[in-house]
């Protein structure tokens, strides 16, 4: 049975009707009102729900199947693919961002080590010779899903890490509660296809799309704190940017 759309348009708002209706259905689909495999009304069905004219709510559907939110299928319709995670390109942690948009993440620690640094490392941290670095990787998850696959480096002479610590908290969190003031990054997004390893733990196939992001922030003293190279599933995981004319 295909659902309808419990959607609030304001012709007042300056935002356009179709922005408006993308809008909506991404809140259902994030709240779960619109669960993966949901099936919509045709665009005709749609439009007359919401008394928008075809054009508009044929813009809106386009742009959610093109932001991978939902896919048309022949003799099927429209229908919902998943919730994806849209995260903005801002200095925060990926659990911060799940648990802002009100999911529960858990964390699987998959190798923990502490010790000198490796010399790449210790250059792109800046390393005194007397400071070593906590090392670790990670599998990220909602629900049962897994999203991420990540990998830091962190120096050890600004905060005690442990794997138990790493299990329960985003690791932001911890360097922040032992006073960490991060003021900026250097980040860097790509995409690249899965690996056998990879892959099995996404639950995902070798081949599949990720997205990539490697990072090294900087606290407020001038110090490079941490640095990462992360793997996300391109299906439930995207990064979002505003743009601004210099």
């Amino acid at each position: 049975m295909a659902t309808s759309l419990n959607i609030a348009i304001d012709r007042s708002s300056p935002v356009p009707l179709y922005h408006q209706v993308v809008q909506g259905i991404e809140a259902m689909i994030r709240s779960g009102a619109l669960a993966p495999g949901s099936k919509l009304e045709n665009e005709i069905e749609l439009a007359g729900q919401l008394n928008l004219s075809r054009p508009t709510m044929r813009k809106a559907m386009d742009e959610l199947v093109r932001a991978g939110l939902l896919v048309r299928k022949r003799g099927v319709g429209t229908q919902v693919v998943s919730s994806q995670v849209r995260r903005h390109l801002e200095l925060s942690s990926l659990y911060d961002d799940l648990s802002r948009a009100g999911q529960q993440p858990t964390t699987r620690v998959l190798a923990f080590r502490h010790g000198p640094a490796e010399d790449d490392i210790a250059g792109t941290l800046q390393l005194p010779n007397s400071v070593g670095v906590y090392h670790f990787s990670r599998l990220r998850s909602v629900g049962d899903k897994p999203l991420a696959l990540m990998e830091n480096w962190v120096r050890d002479d600004v905060a005690e890490l442990t794997e138990e610590g790493l299990r329960q908290r985003g690791m932001y969190q911890i360097l922040r509660e032992a006073g960490v003031n991060f003021r900026l990054a250097n980040q860097r997004i790509g995409a690249t296809v899965a690996d056998q390893y990879q892959a099995e733990l996404l639950q995902t196939s070798p081949g599949s799309a990720l997205v990539t992001m490697e990072r090294t922030a900087v606290d407020d003293t001038g110090r490079n704190v941490e640095t990462g190279r992360h793997v996300y599933r391109a299906d439930s995981y995207s990064f979002e940017m505003t743009l601004v004319q210099r």
